[in-house]
């Protein structure tokens, strides 16, 4: 029997360069949830896209909105940012609307770096922001007084929903429709989706962001996170010093006194927290995680392991 209104209504607010598989895998889900046999009829959830002309995604594809007002009968409206979150100028349009939904009592989702539109507008109300471990230096040091996290999904704070984005979003959305149309719908959309299960929000993102907090050397800070973008293909450290436009020698001098390490065992450490990540989380072979990690073989990220954790690879997903 088909229902006489949808028990969820989002609409969905797209930036600039906005991520498309945050936004495509949490309105799919409210598709699938909606209807039987993958119809796409908007019968138990509904959605709208809205905004002031014609969006362009980070990857180049353009959606045109139905508009730039606020639907009747919302219950939330996600704001899905992207690639556009470094500009930090907010025009009128989009303030508006967001105090607009704010004044209306809706519930309020930052998707990505959506979170950083919502916080300019001063709407956050120091809920706890979950975000991107990608972004969160950014994050801070863009909003100082909010409360950030990289740790989690996301993050459900009543009428504030923060979430990292990525696939996350697709668990943020089954939260949702298990919510307003019951578990039953949730696992509609996870068996269409041919995803494995709905993680909770407090499931740990795959990141190995490390709290450079106290670290001022703006070297140190972009080689840090040159290196979490290559963990699994790890560069000389010749290259790593250009990339940040400085000399091995002087990356090397400036790492000890920022850190107290070397450039190569900062690197190596991070190498290793995500070959401990993997083997927390998934049930692939020691040698494929070694390779991913950019170790030689199996023996050579084992040593490197047990040196860390002081226990074999195989030892500790044991124990954990």
């Amino acid at each position: 029997m088909e229902p006489e209104a949808p028990s969820l209504s989002v609409a969905f607010l797209l930036l600039d360069q906005f991520t498309l598989t945050a936004f495509s895998g949490f309105i799919d889900a409210l598709r699938l949830a909606s209807d039987i046999g993958g119809r796409s009829r908007q019968l138990h959830c509904r959605w709208h896209i809205i905004g002031s002309e014609t969006v362009v995604s980070s990857c180049g594809l353009r959606v045109t909105p139905d508009g730039c007002e606020l639907p009747a009968g919302l219950d939330y409206l996600a704001v899905c940012g992207g690639n556009g979150y470094r500009d930090p100028t907010m025009p009128d349009w989009l303030d508006d609307i967001l105090h607009e939904a704010d004044h209306r009592g809706l519930g309020l989702i930052g998707v990505c770096t959506g979170t950083f539109a919502i916080a300019q507008a001063g709407l956050i109300r120091g809920a706890t922001a979950c975000v991107h471990w990608n972004v969160h230096d950014e994050f801070r040091e863009r909003f100082p007084e909010l409360p950030a996290v990289s740790d989690r999904l996301f993050y459900d704070a009543g009428s504030r929903i923060t979430c990292a984005g990525s696939t996350g979003s697709i668990d943020l959305a089954l939260h949702l429709i298990a919510r307003h149309c019951g578990p039953a719908k949730a696992q509609q959309a996870i068996r269409h989706m041919m995803h494995e299960e709905m993680r909770p929000p407090s499931a740990p993102q795959a990141h190995f962001y490390t709290d450079l907090r106290g670290v001022h050397d703006p070297r140190v800070r972009r080689a840090a996170r040159y290196m979490e973008q290559t963990l699994n293909a790890p560069v000389a450290l010749t290259q790593l010093a250009a990339a940040v436009h400085t000399s091995a020698r002087q990356l090397e001098r400036a790492f000890h006194e920022a850190l107290g390490v070397s450039p190569t065992r900062y690197y190596r450490t991070l190498r290793l927290r995500y070959g401990a990540y993997l083997l927390r989380h998934t049930n692939r072979r020691v040698s494929d995680i070694a390779a991913d990690c950019g170790f030689c073989d199996a023996s050579h990220f084992g040593r490197g392991f047990h040196e860390l954790y002081g226990s074999s690879p195989r030892q500790y997903r044991m124990s954990h």
